[in-house]
This record gives structure tokens, sequence and C-alpha cells, in this order.
């Protein structure tokens, strides 16, 4: 009897299975343009608010006993524009890939798009757990600041 490591090696795909592949590849590849863009788009904020509207994000922040936020505005624009970056570069090249492996029927290339895949997920998947942990040290130092008052 084969272990179901051994049976997972010989796994085939089938028509339907490639149908859903290629559908996916089409989805994928249209969330990484519109991710492309969102870049974009955040960068383009981030020159905009770091030269046009910086002086009047100033001069508002003054008024009201702030510090500057024009530069740290467009620099925390710049970091979120680039730590979206990778996870749809892996998002394009997995599309890219698969509707390849799926032409080709290469299973090299496929194997390689299920790793931009992973690539993408764990990326995601690590960025959530950075975040949730920032969320939990502010809510504690917010309640240790609270409490100070």
């Amino acid at each position: 009897m084969q272990s179901p490591i051994t049976q997972l090696e010989q796994l085939v795909v089938n028509s339907k299975s490639k149908s859903f592949l290629r559908e996916i590849a089409r989805w994928t590849f249209f969330f990484s343009i519109l991710g492309f863009i969102s870049i974009a788009l955040t960068l383009i904020a981030a020159i905009l608010i770091a030269t046009v509207y910086a002086p009047m994000l100033n001069m508002v922040s003054q008024q009201q006993g702030l510090p500057a936020i024009g530069l740290p505005l467009a620099i925390t624009y710049v970091v979120s524009a680039l730590l979206y970056f990778m996870p749809v570069w892996y998002l394009f090249k997995f599309s890219r890939k698969m509707k390849s492996a799926l032409a080709t029927k290469n299973d090299d290339v496929l194997a390689d798009a299920f790793e931009n895949l992973k690539s993408h997920f764990k990326y995601i998947g690590v960025l959530t757990i950075i975040v949730i942990s920032l969320y939990v040290l502010l809510i504690v130092f917010s309640l240790v600041a609270g409490s100070l008052v």
C-alpha cells in the first residue's frame, strides 16, 4: 500500500482543474495589475505630499501646535508602497508562470508558479502578524499611558 505522500507525487491535473487554474491565473493577473496601479498612485501621492502639499500641511500642523507632518506623511506613503510591492510582484509572477505552465504543460514551470503563490501568501501572512503585533503593542501602550494620567 502506498503512503499518502507517494500518492501525491503522482497527482495529475485534469481538464477541470486546468480550467480552474487558468481562471485563477486571469484573476491574479488582474489583481496584480490593480496592485501595481495602486502602488504607482501611492508614490504619486507621496511626491505630491512632499512637494506641493507639504507647506500647507506644515502650516496647519504648526497652527495646532504639532510638529511638521508633510515629510513624515510622504515617507509613510513611500514605505507602504514599498511594502506592498513584493506581494503584488509575487502575484504577477504566479499568473504569468501559471499561464505558461498550462500552455506548455511543463511541471517545472507549474512548480515555480505555485512557489510564487506560496511566497505571496507567506509575505502577506508575515506582514499581517507584524501589523497585529503593532496593534497589540499600541493598545498596551495606550492602556499604560492612560493609567498614568
